[in-house]
């Protein structure tokens, strides 16, 4: 069983995560996005669903499931049961990330392991990875294309109140990808880092 290098994508909001961590997969790397997981796990038919439904009251549901938006509207107006959410959430993300690792090495076919965590710092993970990759744009830009993807504005900075600072994040990380230009750009940028990498595991 190979054993592959596990990379942490983390960074602000509308930074380039998922664009960066979808260039990663076209390269051969296996991805796993702790929101994706997070999406699939906040179902009321998981285990972990109904423990959000015992804690948070059935005016969380919407058709019968769990909806995102009502349940943000009801945490984040209450530290501790933000707190209490992400007591939670956090083990159960991670478990599953690891059991996507398990199975990357079995297949025995991918490059790299490639996570994205936003939170990676600040659920205190970041010893789990090999390399941690921060992904930096500036605040202007970023929040041009979180409207751009048509959140209000307000979300933006509720969101971030939620994040350590990203230039904070960047120093701690191991490689830093600024993207302030074009997703063309920055693919050449994730191309250099992925051959970085490649020859890294080659001497590692």
């Amino acid at each position: 069983m190979l054993k592959l290098k596990k990379i942490a994508i983390t960074g602000g909001v509308a930074s380039g995560k998922s664009a960066v961590c979808q260039f990663f997969q076209e390269l051969g790397a296996y991805v796993v996005s702790a929101d994706a997981i997070v999406h699939k796990q906040l179902s009321s038919k998981t285990n972990l669903g109904q423990q959000v439904l015992q804690l948070f009251g059935p005016e969380i549901l919407e058709d019968g499931m769990i909806s995102r938006r009502k349940l943000a509207e009801k945490v984040f107006q209450n530290p501790h049961q933000l707190e209490a959410l992400e007591r939670l959430l956090h083990p159960a993300v991670l478990n599953e990330i690891e059991e996507h690792y398990k199975r990357a090495c079995e297949a025995d076919r991918y490059t790299l392991f490639v996570a994205e965590i936003p939170l990676l710092y600040e659920i205190g993970a970041e010893d789990a990875y090999d390399v941690i990759v921060a992904v930096l744009a500036d605040e202007q830009i970023a929040k041009a294309r979180f409207e751009q993807a048509g959140f209000q504005p307000h979300e933006y900075d509720r969101r971030m109140s939620r994040q350590a600072n990203p230039t904070l994040k960047a120093k701690k990380a191991d490689y830093i990808l600024t993207n302030n230009g074009s997703l063309a750009q920055l693919r050449q940028e994730v191309l250099k880092l992925n051959s970085i990498l490649h020859k890294e595991s080659q001497f590692s």
